[in-house]
């Protein structure tokens, strides 16, 4: 009976640990990617540097006219004649509005080695989510198909949403359910039309809201390396065009290239956000690190 008891207690733990396994298994390859990339980065606390309520200290002030004796720091008044006041820092909460586009536009890579657009796109809204889920706030996409919250559930949220393709060769960016003064990041190769995005910067701008563009391109988008007899083609096969000199439209596609980029810049100055550029053959961690800060940055 003993020895029964024993080989069942042994193997008792087995099911549970092949269930931890196979759940751990099931997770999408773009949260783990995400969760590792997020990892890499020192997230620290999105505190507003000013006194308030909160956990953390920020400074010793002299005691005022007007503060309560309840407010005394005993132990830092007792090495002088004065009397301190611990103050601790503000702590406020704040909602942040993904747009990641799922355009088939952003379905492009150039090379077998690349990642497409919209793989580095989703990596990095996700990866930067999970940080600012980590400082406490609240996160959510634009449009209300998912409403800013706080807490590990809504990474799981996101990445099923971001899982989610769109059939329309270029998806205009979702601009409805912006809380006021809220902070935004619209991720995108921006290549499509134009009045989509400044009707939506025009709203955030109306409502206070500040944030970051970021621009994903492939390389060849942005370098156009193509010569000879080469057939353009839409990832859906919408759009196509034949020549029997790719190198001929370089110049003139290069052009337009840069004044989308200048067009991209004035929008940005004009509704208080900041723009950033990013090629998908680049560090990922890199573009984090920079989206990270612009986004802290944008509260201020």
């Amino acid at each position: 009976m003993s020895n029964r008891t024993g080989s069942a207690a042994a193997t008792a733990p087995l099911p549970l640990r092949e269930r931890a396994e196979s759940e751990a298994s099931a997770l999408p390859p773009l949260l783990v990617q995400a969760q590792q990339l997020a990892g890499s980065v020192l997230s620290g606390e999105h505190g507003r540097r000013r006194a308030g309520l909160g956990d953390d200290f920020w400074q010793y002030r002299p005691l005022q006219q007007g503060d309560s004796r309840r407010m005394v720091d005993h132990r830092r008044s007792a090495r002088g004649d004065l009397q301190f006041v611990r103050e601790r820092e503000l702590q406020i909460a704040q909602t942040v509005h993904l747009w990641v586009d799922q355009g088939a536009s952003m379905r492009f890579a150039s090379a077998p080695g690349l990642p497409q657009k919209i793989d580095r796109a989703r990596l990095l809204g996700l990866a930067l989510s999970i940080l600012m889920l980590r400082g406490g706030e609240r996160v959510g996409l634009t449009g209300g198909s998912l409403p800013p919250r706080r807490g590990n559930q809504q990474v799981l949220r996101l990445a099923e949403a971001f899982g989610q393709d769109n059939t329309e060769d270029y998806q205009p960016p979702e601009d409805r359910a912006m809380a006021p003064h809220a902070r935004a990041l619209f991720i995108s190769d921006f290549l499509g039309p134009f009045d989509a995005l400044e009707r939506a910067l025009s709203k955030a701008a109306d409502r206070g809201v500040h944030g970051v563009i970021l621009q994903v391109l492939d390389p060849a988008e942005e370098q156009f390396p193509f010569a000879g007899r080469t057939r353009f083609e839409s990832v859906t096969g919408t759009f196509s065009h034949e020549t029997l000199k790719a190198s001929a439209l370089r110049d003139r596609y290069l052009d337009r290239l840069a004044a989308r980029r200048d067009a991209l810049e004035r929008l940005c100055r004009a509704a208080g956000w900041r723009l950033g550029q990013h090629h998908s053959n680049d560090s990922a961690l890199s573009a984090l690190l920079w989206l990270y800060h612009a986004m802290d940055r944008s509260a201020s």
